[in-house]
């Protein structure tokens, strides 16, 4: 087995919990516009709006909420009043302004890795978003690379991968998202850890490589990573 020169990760819903506030948003959002709509539609277009300003708006919060504000005032036929939009910017505020909640084991496991390889953080998104909660994460410290790009395919981690010279071979990437984090990696012949979260975007469904695929593993947890590095540094 090789050895890892940099260990990649994603952020939002590896590191720390976002999906669940997304959610929570869109609920409330859901609720405020049916008013105006049947509910399934509601989530139906505001998919779709996400779908189509994802080329322009890309990811993140303030994409986010600028789809909601446009689905709203088109299933409204505009008849969404400047209160109702003030709650949904709020909504995304309180995104933007919420506490970093770590998920389980990292706030101990990534410093024990950072001590024997070079960390690697890549996350797509809002570039102020996503350095707010790295910062405020505890865990800047601990990257000795930081990566925010507006997405994350083949093409975008072959940039990565030529911008720092590293051998796809002596790179391990740590993520929830099988589209994102998984899939790209092993087809550029990395290696991908996948951590699964219980909740998962609809616009990062993607069919899991088999359990036997070369280079990619599956854990429960963070705090299962360390003992994984392990197990295969044995095997050489």
């Amino acid at each position: 087995m090789p050895t890892f020169d940099i260990i990649g990760f994603d952020a939002d819903d590896t590191l720390w919990h976002n999906e669940r506030m997304y959610a929570a948003a869109e609920a409330n959002f859901i609720d405020l516009v049916a008013n105006y709509y049947d509910r399934q539609s509601i989530s139906d277009r505001l998919f779709e709006t996400e779908t189509r300003n994802m080329r322009t708006l890309g990811y993140g919060v303030k994409a986010f909420t600028l789809s909601m504000i446009e689905t709203a005032i088109y299933l409204s036929s505009g008849k969404i009043s400047a209160s109702e939009i003030g709650q949904i910017v709020q909504s995304g505020k309180d995104i933007l302004e919420s506490p970093v909640d770590l998920f389980p084991h990292v706030a101990e496991t990534i410093p024990l890795l950072a001590k024997s390889h070079p960390l690697m953080l890549i996350t797509k998104g809002d570039l102020l978003d996503q350095e707010s909660k790295l910062i405020r994460s505890g865990l800047m410290e601990y990257f000795k690379y930081v990566e925010i790009i507006s997405d994350k395919n083949t093409a975008s981690y072959r940039k990565i991968f030529n911008r720092y010279s590293i051998d796809p071979d002596h790179f391990l990437m740590v993520g929830n998202s099988v589209r994102s984090d998984i899939l790209p990696v092993l087809e550029l012949g990395g290696h991908a850890v996948h951590i699964p979260f219980e909740i998962t975007w609809a616009h990062e469904v993607a069919e899991a490589p088999a359990d036997d695929h070369p280079g990619y593993y599956t854990l429960k947890n963070m705090g299962e990573l360390p003992g994984l590095l392990l197990s295969l540094s044995e095997k050489n």
